[in-house]
């Protein structure tokens, strides 16, 4: 077991505990961005960043595990000003209008959305190439979640991943092909995955644009089979 203070509270949790994890047991909600609990956490938004004692930086509450005699703060007001100009520099960048849990934190930590207006807006296309979903990556903030999904946390199929480099570093399959080009296995996923509306399902998308909705795509073919207890089982055919 770790011992430790949080906001002045002392606090024991077992070792391999996050800080994140660990605040949560006395109350105090830590804002993520590209934190997910299904997936491995990255540290990439730093939306979640606290000030540790003894630190020079602050550190990533979702990702750094306790120690002993740890003294963190989760309020303080550089830990304020952190999020509040993280948050505001992506939404001057990127389209943040579907993202409600981004727009709540911003709200909470007052957060201005001119303040860094004239800057460089990140305005990617909108991806409308299968049946399934579409990818509208002005609204993504690269926070891996759907790389994650279909990569080694969930779906091992790694249709998609992270292209080029700095600002110009975008979600994309390999060699930018067409989805039905690429491994994707229409899992959803990354769909469901996805924090900002970047993913979202075609029907979805389609009733929102006040389009007519296409009909979905035929399923898998199956076929029964007995199972050696008797029960008829539904297996998916090989052709």
């Amino acid at each position: 077991m770790i011992t430790l203070s949080i906001n002045n509270q002392p606090i024991t949790v077992p070792d391999g505990t996050t800080v994140r994890e660990a605040a949560r047991t006395i109350g105090v909600e830590i804002p993520t961005v590209c934190y997910h609990p299904h997936f491995t956490a990255n540290s990439l938004c730093r939306v979640c960043v606290v000030e540790m004692e003894r630190s020079r930086v602050l550190v990533p509450a979702c990702s750094r595990i306790v120690e002993n005699g740890m003294v963190i703060q989760t309020d303080s007001p550089r830990v304020w000003q952190a999020r509040r100009t993280i948050l505001e520099l992506m939404d001057s960048a990127i389209d943040l209008s579907e993202a409600s849990d981004i727009q709540r934190w911003m709200q909470h930590y007052g957060a201005h959305s001119e303040k860094f207006s004239g800057g460089a807006v990140r305005n990617l296309p909108l991806y409308d190439d299968n049946s399934m979903y579409i990818r509208d990556y002005s609204k993504c903030i690269l926070c891996w979640r759907c790389t994650q999904a279909c990569g080694t946390d969930i779906q091992y199929t790694f249709a998609i991943s992270i292209a080029e480099r700095g600002f110009h570093a975008r979600v994309s399959t390999f060699e930018a092909v067409t989805i039905p080009e690429s491994t994707c296995v229409y899992c959803g996923n990354c769909v469901v995955a996805c924090p900002t509306g970047a993913l979202k399902a075609k029907r979805e998308w389609l009733i929102e644009q006040g389009k007519p909705l296409e009909p979905l795509p035929p399923g898998p073919k199956r076929r029964r089979k007995r199972s050696e207890h008797g029960e008829h089982l539904d297996l998916l055919r090989d052709d």
